[in-house]
């Protein structure tokens, strides 16, 4: 599957990263990681802070599927709002996700001091601006449920915007507690120290095959066999290939990356930027001065054509920052691509295990938050491999249902 398209910025910030080598024979371990994306990353640490017995493979190299084209916004926010996941899950269930995503978000900020790259987490704030006078009631909306439930929201009205940026819209809301990333340096990051705790890693190593045996799994690559006895499938969009998930949708998306501007225009804190309309607009800065957009949204196509869509879209992406920043008039995109997307029907991400796979869990972080949805898929997961209970996990079953249930009984 082709997930990418067009010039993408990230690789050109980390030189030289870390390279590990192809696996050339036979080797055991208790949990096998298939991907060496964003998923991946996050569960090999988690797996090497306990000790665990784990190898990590990617087809490609670390990195270079779809974290390759991630953008790096990180919120506790999700395209879902919070009234809506109540609404369809039950206030229980609803405010759980929210909260799960916002330790989430907690631990990730916490990274930095832990590892021994620097991932470039910063600490950042977000504005969800109305895109149209009609989304005001939703937004206020939205704004009570937030605080009612000990999240961080600030409603803004249209004098208020217009004064910390460059644009006035009808109102919208302030919150804080999110972050930006450099998403190629952060998931090497991740696995440069995963590998330092023991986790054995390979790059260029395709799994052909598998065969399910009553104590485990046996993956069969290239050139060697892994024997595990749990695996870890963290494909990211690649797993619809796999096995498809009714609730899954694959679409393509692009972005931009402007080149340096010598002054930021009006922009409050550097916030990352999105709206309500659906699909969204959504805009972050750079510590260089870049601006990055994303979004225009569309059906799936064939990658040729995606190739094309890149130019007009992203033009198109070009012409959002211009009108939203009339400062950045004239400012040139550096990097243009396109990406293939996922999302999911219901707004949560797919996390854990499937019948049809004995042994196995998935991590699917499909939606606009998926860094963060990774974060939560590899500590829930590893506490399941550890024996742990974690019912949080059927809130993301990849067979549930969207008819609101009881919340499950979260361990103290």
């Amino acid at each position: 599957m082709r997930l990418n398209s067009g010039h993408m910025p990230w690789e050109a910030t980390f030189k030289n990263r870390p390279v590990y080598p192809s696996l050339e024979e036979d080797v055991s371990c208790d949990c096998l990681i298939v991907g060496g994306g964003m998923g991946g990353a996050m569960m090999a640490y988690r797996l090497s802070l306990s000790g665990a017995s784990a190898v990590l493979i990617d087809k490609r190299d670390i990195a270079g599927g779809s974290s390759h084209a991630n953008t790096g916004l990180l919120q506790i926010a999700n395209d879902k709002s919070l009234t809506a996941c109540i609404n369809t899950f039950g206030e229980a269930n609803g405010v759980l996700f929210y909260k799960l995503c916002r330790e989430a978000l907690d631990n990730i900020l916490d990274l930095p001091g832990k590892l021994d790259i620097e991932a470039r987490i910063i600490p950042r704030s977000s504005l969800l601006y109305a895109s149209t006078p009609e989304d005001v009631p939703l937004l206020r909306q939205e704004h009570e449920t937030l605080t009612a439930h000990g999240f961080h929201s600030e409603f803004w009205d249209a004098d208020k915007v217009g004064a910390h940026y460059s644009f006035s819209k009808p109102a919208a809301l302030y919150s804080k507690g999110d972050a930006e990333t450099n998403p190629f340096r952060m998931v090497h990051s991740l696995i440069d120290k995963a590998h330092s705790g023991g986790v054995r890693i390979y790059e260029h190593t395709r799994a052909v095959r598998y065969e399910y045996h009553a104590e485990g799994v046996t993956c069969y690559t290239d050139r060697g066999r892994i024997f595990a006895k749990k695996v870890v499938f963290a494909m990211g969009y690649e797993t619809q290939e796999m096995k498809k998930d009714r609730g899954a949708e694959l679409i393509n998306t692009y972005a931009i990356k402007t080149r340096p501007l010598a002054k930021l225009p009006k922009w409050h804190e550097r916030s990352l930027i999105w709206e309500t309309a659906r699909p969204y607009l959504y805009f972050r800065t750079t510590p260089d001065n870049c601006i990055i957009a994303g979004g225009k949204d569309e059906q799936l196509t064939d990658p040729e054509r995606r190739e094309v869509r890149v130019l007009s879209q992203c033009r198109r992406l070009l012409e959002e920052v211009e009108a939203l920043f009339p400062e950045a008039k004239g400012v040139e995109a550096e990097y243009a691509w396109g990406a293939l997307f996922g999302t999911t029907r219901d707004g949560l991400p797919f996390i854990g295990p499937h019948p049809d796979y004995p042994h196995c869990y998935f991590i699917e972080g499909y939606g606009g938050n998926g860094t963060v949805y990774s974060m939560i898929a590899a500590e829930l997961l590893a506490d399941t491999l550890a024996g742990r209970r974690r019912p949080e996990l059927e809130l993301f079953s990849l067979t549930r249902s969207t008819k609101p249930s009881p919340a499950p009984a979260v361990e103290a």
